[in-house]
């Protein structure tokens, strides 16, 4: 008697739930800034009280001391675990969604409520966040100051630049956590192209440059991606450059931008841990940022709706 053989759907999920099976906790290891952000709807004399714009980035001024403190007296927040590479494996855990704990951050925080109500966020989002918390500074936050469609954003580092390598990072238990991971990531706002001398502005001609840089560990070739808001995405290998169009949105469904790059990163990397081929890792980034481009600050719903 013969048995008829599964659907090739049923295949298909029988296979995502032995991968996702094979994940385990601390794969995913992101070490950066962590900030508390602090979000609020706040009228024109707050902007004008502290300088600011209404659509702005800026880090925080001696003049903006008492920001913080007088945004959450004054006005109903929403309270989020922010900071770049604590947004990306924040996204990056969303995407895998259990096991939990996959993604583990590491960052500097105070002893301040702040970083209570940090730490109470980081758990929620199901991240292995293992703070150093030292007492000179207090938690890096960042204020998103919202008036209509614009968001007036201050950051506020403090703590997030007090990072002691020796106090934390070179403890056994901490470096065992980065030993068991097999992909990390550290996000860097520079101009590489122009550090590096490539002399072009060709964004494709600059990631295959950047591809064949010299690298130490010879046995892995690199992979350069490189995002451009809502253009083309570029990934280029030892064998080719490949532009990848990002998922087309009605424009008037944007609601906030800024978190577009972090979420890319974080879809990227869900796949990644789980050795998916790099197509697959690009759709999952372009699908996490089209997500989180819809809502305020990097945040996303209950669960993702990725196939």
């Amino acid at each position: 008697m013969k048995v008829a053989s599964e659907e090739p759907q049923a295949k298909k999920q029988k296979l995502e739930e032995e991968k996702k099976k094979a994940l385990s906790e601390n794969l995913l290891f992101g070490m950066g800034n962590p900030l508390l952000d602090i979000c609020a709807v706040v009228d024109k004399d707050f902007l004008d009280k502290y300088g600011l714009k209404a659509n702005d980035q800026i880090l925080a001024e001696d003049k903006h001391k008492e920001l913080f403190e007088e945004l959450v007296k004054r006005f109903n927040v929403d309270y989020h675990a922010g900071g770049s590479t604590q947004n990306s494996v924040k996204v990056a855990q969303w995407m895998i969604q259990k096991p939990y704990k996959v993604a583990t951050f590491f960052g500097c925080i105070g002893t301040d409520k702040f970083a209570e109500i940090l730490k109470t966020k980081a758990e929620e989002a199901h991240v292995d966040a293992r703070y150093y918390e030292q007492s000179e500074q207090p938690t890096g936050t960042c204020a998103a100051c919202i008036t209509g469609d614009n968001r007036s954003l201050v950051a506020n580092l403090a703590a997030a630049n007090c990072y002691d390598k020796a106090k934390h990072l070179d403890l056994k238990e901490n470096w065992q956590l980065v030993e068991k991971a097999k992909v990390y990531y550290i996000a860097e706002a520079a101009t590489f192209a122009r550090e590096q001398g490539f002399e072009t502005e060709d964004i494709k001609e600059i990631a295959r440059k950047a591809q064949a840089l010299p690298k130490v560990n010879t046995k892995r070739p690199r992979v350069i991606v490189f995002t451009q808001g809502h253009e083309d995405t570029i990934m280029a290998t030892v064998d080719k450059v490949v532009a990848f169009p990002v998922i087309e949105i009605d424009q008037s469904k944007i609601v906030d931008t800024n978190g577009a790059g972090d979420a890319f990163v974080g879809g990227f990397l869900s796949q990644l841990v789980s050795d998916k081929p790099l197509e697959e890792c690009i759709r999952a980034g372009h699908y996490s940022a089209n997500v989180v481009i819809r809502r305020a600050g990097c945040t996303f719903p209950e669960k993702p709706d990725f196939k």
